[in-house]
């Protein structure tokens, strides 16, 4: 197929371009900057300049290709910048012109989410996007409530002609040179002099490495029937007091809990991830694809010591 990806050259599309190219397919990477084009052309990719917010570019590259794969999202407005509602509204609208160009022709459209967390037990894939009522109108929650209504959206173009699937991702896709919320967790501890844990430490983590959520992107791509939903989880629920104790020993710093009235000052932005226990499981997702991870899974590839060689977040 000729494939169109947006986030080609961010952390997980670097890992799935290489993964489509060698299954055959010819990739077209969107690119913001000289920097990005550089990149993707050096891995064998046709560049489209452009962003999220150039939506005639967005549509065109959709309607040309056999096939789309939306990995982008602005992480650093949402996160960072503390505008997720801002964030996701962009990528709504980005997502929209996107389908729209697709309707009609039967070809997939992948979109990247997230795995739901569900109060008291493991998400599944037969879980759907709710979140609380009244979540638009709450600051926190507003963001992660219209990135779910999008993933709902996509998922609806199967009545429209689209082979339209969304891979959930947890909430680390780790490997080296990753710059996430797992380097942010050993900068804050290499920081603060302390590899904390939030409360007691057993909010749990689902993981996964990225390169085999870069080969679900393409099995989806590839083979996955309309309207499907799939989990690229590996680890179903890493503690955050496993996390911490890794963290802990390679850096030579005491491990401790960190409560939840000072999670705030310690945890910085991060804290709104860490507070929640957010398991997911991907049976379903594995006995529809036969999709099975082979990296090391989160704590092994902690131990393997590279996040602590290089800068943290």
């Amino acid at each position: 197929m000729r494939v169109f990806v947006t986030g080609a050259s961010g952390w997980i599309g670097s890992a799935v371009v290489p993964d489509l190219i060698g299954a055959g397919h010819q990739v077209v990477g969107l690119a913001r900057s000289e920097a990005s084009a550089d990149a993707l052309t050096a891995a064998g990719v046709t560049v489209v300049r452009g962003s999220l917010d150039d939506l005639d570019v967005l549509s065109s590259a959709s309607a040309a290709a056999d096939g789309v794969i939306h990995l982008a999202f602005d992480h650093e407005v949402a996160f960072l910048g503390g505008n997720f509602k801002g964030a996701a509204e962009r990528d709504r609208r980005a997502v929209e012109v996107m389908g729209e160009a697709l309707a009609g022709s039967d070809k997939p459209f992948v979109l990247a989410s997230g795995t739901p967390a569900v109060p008291g037990r493991v998400a599944t894939e037969l879980d759907g996007h709710e979140i609380v009522p009244g979540a638009a109108d709450n600051p926190v929650l507003a963001g992660p409530a219209a990135r779910m209504a999008t993933a709902e959206w996509v998922l609806s173009l199967a009545s429209r002609g689209v082979r339209s699937s969304v891979v959930r991702l947890p909430r680390t896709n780790h490997g080296e040179g990753d710059q996430g919320f797992v380097a942010t967790l050993v900068g804050t501890a290499r920081e603060k002099g302390l590899a904390g844990y939030y409360g007691d430490g057993s909010n749990r983590w689902p993981a996964v490495h990225r390169l085999d959520s870069a080969h679900m992107f393409r099995l989806a791509l590839e083979e996955a029937p309309a309207a499907s939903t799939l989990h690229a989880v590996a680890d179903e629920g890493v503690s955050l007091r496993d996390i911490a104790e890794v963290i802990g020993r390679h850096l030579d710093v005491p491990v401790a809990s960190v409560p939840p009235e000072a999670a705030d000052e310690h945890f910085g932005w991060l804290t709104m991830v860490l507070s929640t226990d957010q398991p997911a499981s991907s049976a379903v997702t594995r006995e529809l694809t036969g999709w099975l991870p082979t990296q090391p899974g989160l704590i092994d590839d902690l131990d393997k010591g590279h996040y602590f060689h290089i800068p943290s977040v």
